[in-house]
This record gives C-alpha cells, sequence and structure tokens, in this order.
C-alpha cells in the first residue's frame, strides 16, 4: 500500500427530521387535540484513531462522508427514528484541520479517541409543540435542522520515539534494517526512501522503541530542492533526532562537515522547535576504514563540528557499535537522562576565558593621562590651574583705561 500523510475528505451530517401536523381520532372525543411527533435527530459523524493504520491512503478513493438523515415524526406522539451516526477510523498520530478556517479540530495523538467533526440536525417540532391555550388545533410544525457540512484537511505525523535525520545515501535505512525487522528499499544510489518507514527495536524484558525513517535531506530542501521538507514534520513527535553522517561519502568533493551543518539549516527553516529538539551525532560506514582511522575521521568530524554531546561510531551493515546505540537510546527514553558521551569519546578541550579586547584609544590614553597627572602631582611639576578673574576686578579695568585718557 502506498504510504499517503496528507488528505482531503467532505464530511455531511444528517439532517433532522421534520415534526408531524396530526391530531387525534378516537371514539367518544369529540374534540381530540393535535398529537403530531417530533422528527429525528440526523446522524453524527465522528473520527476515531485506530491502531493499525499507518497511513491516509483509504481516502484517497473515497472522499465524501454522509451520515443517515433522521426520519419524520408521525401521530399519536411517535418521534422519528433518529439518524445513525457514522464513525471513521484514521490513524494514530492524525491532526484534523478545517479547510476553510484553517482551524485545528484535534489532534489523534493517543489510540481510541473519538473527534466529533460534523453534528447532526435536531429534528423539527410536531404541531403537538405548539398547542396553547388560544390556539388549540395548530397546523405548524419544525422542517428540521441541517447537519453540518465540513471539508477536512487531515495530515498524518507517525509515531515515533526515534527519527533518523541525515542526506540521502547516509545509511538510515540499513541501520533501521539491521536493528529492527523493518525492510525499506535500499540501494547503492540517492532517494531509495520515498517515504517514512517505521521500526519497532527491541532490548528485551518487554523493553522496546519505535524508530523513523524518512527520505534523506539536502542543501536547499526548504526550497523544494531534492524531495522538499514536507516528511520532515514526521519527526516533530519523536523525542530525539539521531543525525547519521557518513564518514566516508562516495562524492570526492563532498564534505561532512559542510554537509552535516546544511541539514541543520534545513531544520531550523522548516521549524524552531525541531532545531532544538535534541540532537545526537551518529557516524556511520566505519566498516569502510581501518578502526584507528575511521576513530580518528569520526573525532575529527565531530570537533570541526564543535559538537558537545554524546557521539556514536557505526556501522549499519556490520552491526558495529549499534548495541551501544539503541541501548543508550532506551535509557533516555525511559530516565530522559541522556548519556555523558557515546562509544566515541571526543577529547575534552580546555575552555579558555576570552579576553576582552577593548581599543587602544580607549583603554590606553586615560590610563596614561592618569598616570601622568599623579606623577606630576608627587613631584610638584604640575602647574597650578589659572584662578578665574572676580567681577570686582573686571569692573575696575575700564575706569582705569578712562583715567588715562583724561
Amino acid at each position: 500500500m502506498k504510504f499517503v500523510d496528507e488528505a482531503r475528505i467532505k464530511v455531511a451530517a444528517g439532517n433532522g427530521g421534520r415534526g408531524c401536523v396530526s391530531f387525534r381520532r378516537e371514539k367518544f372525543v369529540p374534540f381530540g387535540g393535535p398529537d403530531g411527533g417530533d422528527g429525528g435527530e440526523g446522524g453524527s459523524i465522528t473520527l476515531h484513531s485506530r491502531e493499525g493504520i499507518n497511513t491516509l491512503a483509504d481516502f484517497r478513493i473515497v472522499r465524501t462522508f454522509r451520515a443517515d438523515n433522521g426520519q419524520p415524526g408521525g401521530g399519536k406522539d411517535m418521534t422519528g427514528r433518529g439518524g445513525t451516526d457514522l464513525i471513521i477510523d484514521v490513524p494514530v498520530g492524525t491532526i484534523v484541520r478545517d479547510s476553510d478556517t484553517g482551524e485545528v479540530l484535534g489532534d489523534l495523538a493517543t489510540a481510541d479517541v473519538n473527534l466529533l467533526v460534523a453534528k447532526g440536525g435536531k429534528g423539527g417540532w410536531g404541531n403537538q409543540r405548539f398547542k396553547t391555550s388560544k390556539n388549540r388545533s395548530p397546523r405548524q410544525f419544525g422542517p428540521g435542522i441541517q447537519g453540518e457540512h465540513r471539508e477536512l484537511e487531515l495530515e498524518l505525523k507517525v509515531i515515533a520515539d526515534v527519527g533518523l535525520l541525515g542526506l540521502p545515501n547516509a545509511g538510515k535505512s540499513t541501520l533501521i534494517s539491521s536493528v529492527s525487522a523493518a525492510r525499506p528499499k535500499i540501494a547503492d544510489y540517492p532517494f531509495t526512501t520515498l517515504y517514512p518507514n517505521l521500526g519497532v527495536i527491541y532490548c528485551g524484558n518487554q523493553r522496546s522503541f519505535v524508530m523513523a525513517d524518512i527520505p534523506g535531506l539536502i542543501e536547499g530542501a526548504a526550497d523544494g530542492a531534492g524531495l522538499g521538507i514536507r516528511f520532515l514534520k514526521h519527526l516533530q513527535r519523536t523525542r530525539v533526532l539521531l543525525h547519521l553522517v557518513d564518514i566516508l561519502p562516495l562524492d570526492p568533493a563532498a564534505d561532512p562537515v559542510r554537509d552535516a551543518k546544511s541539514i541543520v539549516g534545513e531544520l531550523g527553516k522548516f521549524s524552531e522547535d525541531l532545531l532544538t529538539k535534541t540532537r545526537w551525532l551518529v557516524l556511520n560506514k566505519s566498516d569502510l576504514l581501518p578502526e584507528d582511522e575511521a576513530r580518528a575521521k569520526a573525532v575529527s568530524i565531530a570537533r570541526a563540528l564543535k559538537y558537545k554531546g554524546p557521539a556514536f561510531l557505526i556501522s549499519g551493515v556490520s552491526r558495529q557499535g549499534t548495541t551501544e546505540l539503541t541501548e543508550a537510546v532506551m535509557r533516555f527514553i525511559e530516565t530522559g537522562e541522556p548519556p555523558a558521551q557515546g562509544n566515541l569519546e571526543l577529547p575534552v578541550a580546555k575552555e579558555r576565558k576570552a579576553a576582552t579586547k577593548k581599543s587602544k584609544w580607549v583603554a590606553k590614553k586615560p590610563a596614561a593621562k592618569k598616570a601622568r597627572a599623579t606623577a606630576k602631582a608627587k613631584t610638584g611639576t604640575a602647574r597650578p590651574k589659572p584662578k578665574a578673574k572676580t567681577k570686582a576686578k573686571a569692573k575696575k579695568a575700564p575706569k582705569k583705561k578712562a583715567a588715562r585718557k583724561k
């Protein structure tokens, strides 16, 4: 079955039945009065999240769903039969939106959850409801209310504990096939994975978790390059991301450090929440190099990325280091505490205090002026400050000039 994670459907709840206009016709009862019953309620439409469904492919065939209408009322105060409610099964993890308003109606993140998306119409009143002291024989009746009509957008986000992230041919499908029973397509060309795959990893003693493998990303995926970033939404529910990096890519012009940074940049373009999610570095394909060279290559990549979290060196083909990786993930899911380090020990860089560099003419000039001033004050060579002229002297000066002229 083809994997489909988006669908659009139309739902129409049932209309309410109309009320009945009827009068009692009994022997020896000359004034029977009205006895018309109410109409039945229309059927409602409910979405039900059920396990065992992994795709929305069924909604590509049937896209319109209608519930039954309510039956009209009858005589002798008989209420019409209500319409049967319609229950639609959807995969766990489905988000339901109203396509007209964009409002999120619900998120079916757990199993056996019901979401009412279209309510059936109410049945109309019969004529016995309109009887009053002045109107003894009413002939009014309610036509019944129309049920809700909506166009819904269904979006599936797979439920997984761990998500695999990386470039095409980084070894994501090989890893999930080696640690679980999943059998995705594996080939020596890029974009062999066209839709997400799920695998259950068992760690013994009823301990297990679910891993999701999505199609690989390339630089410019946010702008539509490759398969784009539409599959990144399947990683939003995961608890930890495993960023796989090929330590020895086939392309000689490829740079693992540059490519890893480009993947992180695509995450930021898609969602800030996904960018801040817990992410571990997994360096894959260690079987392509001798053990010492592979470890040195992995350490150099981690140091170039300035990575400080737990790092793992594995080989999906030979399953080297996969046991340590799955056990560390299982402990993180159980306790919520990440390991201090993985099976790849990274050298601890000495933390140097960043010296604050000040401009020469901001830091040195005021200090030099202050030092010269204190030195002159001690030796007595400092010039005394000129005294300001008082107002009295300033007034006497013009009188002396006037006397000289005489």
